[in-house]
């Protein structure tokens, strides 16, 4: 769990093994998957995806999933999972258990569907209706088994490129009718499912709905967004979650080491992508969270993938680096133009990253203000007189002839 003290606690699982792989060609070895497997295990990562007990005629890059789990080494702390999606896929993936964790044991019944019936229809050869027909029975296996607590949940929430937007007030609508179903049982929903597989998430919409579902639903502390990155949006509709969740709540999220993954039922293919791992990583960490996950691990990550898959991926902090936040990290203030995608690795293999580049500088580039930072003083600073009271620094009028004072508002002219 990924927690923070201004923030909503954040269950993150990496989907690389599934999502990730499930897009990419059936040819990537055996071995080359368990490696990249181990390789995630010790990333700090607590939550992994191994891959899909499916059918291999319609997925064949899951084909050799039993060989996958029983060829690496499971890390202990980290929790396994796979994604099973009929009776068969269980009592293939039961038999794995351990190292396989038994999640679906323990999971809340749920009433799920897809606002798209299109896309359910070629994903799953069955309609909405199809899916709606499984809530009754669902309702009375859990009033029999006397669960007090369910989930509710939508697929294809934001929009479809079958049908195009789904209006917030249509999928609140849906929702309300799942809930109702549960009151009607006596039984508390106290977790919802927002899933977004073609990409038509947008921070402003997430906005709305995490801030509907918590005026009608206060009850409701469980979220989950699955969201794509199929055009660029993401990281910011994750962002705009956690601005609306409260502090008590639980935000479930997944996404894939380099942004790999996608469907190939919705028309994207290859370009569908997750939020990257290394990515979310970063902006949450900058935002305080306590993730206890390694960046440069999930970066060697990402180079194994690109190797595996024969591209490069739409990852951004394995390109640049995470922001240099530590002095010993900060860029040389000498380096040449850094101009290309190799150039720019110079944080990961230094210097030969960028040998031979132009530079056209004839003085060396000095400044006072990394002078100051390698004598280990402060950039700027805040409650003292650097860089307010140097000479090159302009001054108000008023207070042209005396010292600034950075620490006081600094007052208009008289009126």
């Amino acid at each position: 769990m990924f927690t923070s003290d201004k923030y909503a606690d954040i269950i993150y699982t990496d989907e690389t093994m599934r999502e990730g792989m499930q897009i990419e060609h059936a040819g990537i070895s055996v071995q080359d998957k368990i490696a990249l497997l181990d390789a995630l295990s010790e990333t700090g990562l607590k939550r992994i995806m191994v891959g899909s007990f499916v059918s291999a005629k319609y997925t064949p890059q899951m084909r050799h999933i039993e060989e996958i789990v029983t060829g690496f080494k499971p890390k202990p702390g980290v929790i396994y999972t796979a994604l099973a999606l009929n009776p068969r896929g269980h009592e293939r993936a039961h038999e794995f258990m351990p190292p396989l964790s038994n999640e679906v044991s323990r999971r809340r019944p749920r009433l799920y569907c897809h606002m798209c019936d299109i896309f359910v229809r070629r994903n799953a050869n069955k309609g909405q209706a199809d899916e709606m027909a499984t809530w009754r029975p669902t309702i009375e296996k859990a009033k029999a088994a006397g669960v007090k607590e369910a989930t509710i949940g939508l697929n294809a929430i934001f929009g479809s490129n079958y049908i195009g937007d789904i209006d917030v007030a249509l999928g609140m609508k849906m929702f309300a009718l799942q809930h109702s179903l549960w009151d009607e049982a006596g039984i508390t929903v106290k977790q919802i499912i927002l899933s977004d597989p073609m990409g038509w998430c947008h921070p402003a919409k997430v906005t709305e709905y995490f801030t509907r579902i918590q005026q009608q639903w206060p009850q409701i502390t469980d979220f989950t967004l699955h969201v794509h990155n199929t055009r660029g949006m993401a990281t910011a509709s994750i962002y705009a979650a956690l601005l609306v969740l409260r502090k008590t709540d639980v935000l479930r999220l997944e996404g894939t080491v380099s942004g790999i993954g996608g469907c190939p039922y919705c028309g994207n293919g290859v370009a569908t992508n997750m939020v990257p791992t290394e990515d979310l990583v970063h902006m949450l960490d900058g935002m305080g969270y306590k993730t206890g996950v390694r960046i440069d691990k999930l970066i060697d990550c990402v180079e194994m993938i690109e190797k595996m898959i024969g591209r490069q991926t739409l990852s951004h902090v394995s390109k640049t680096g995470p922001r240099p936040t530590d002095s010993k990290d900060f860029y040389d203030a000498n380096m040449p133009f850094v101009e290309t995608l190799g150039h720019a690795q110079h944080f990961r293999v230094g210097p030969s990253a960028y040998e031979g580049a132009i530079s056209p500088w004839k003085e060396k580039v000095t400044s006072v203000y990394r002078d100051r930072i390698d004598q280990g003083l402060p950039a700027y600073e805040l409650h003292g007189s650097f860089p307010w009271n140097e000479s090159w620094v302009p001054q108000p009028g008023a207070l042209a002839n005396e010292p600034f004072n950075p620490t006081s508002p600094i007052q208009g002219p008289a009126q």
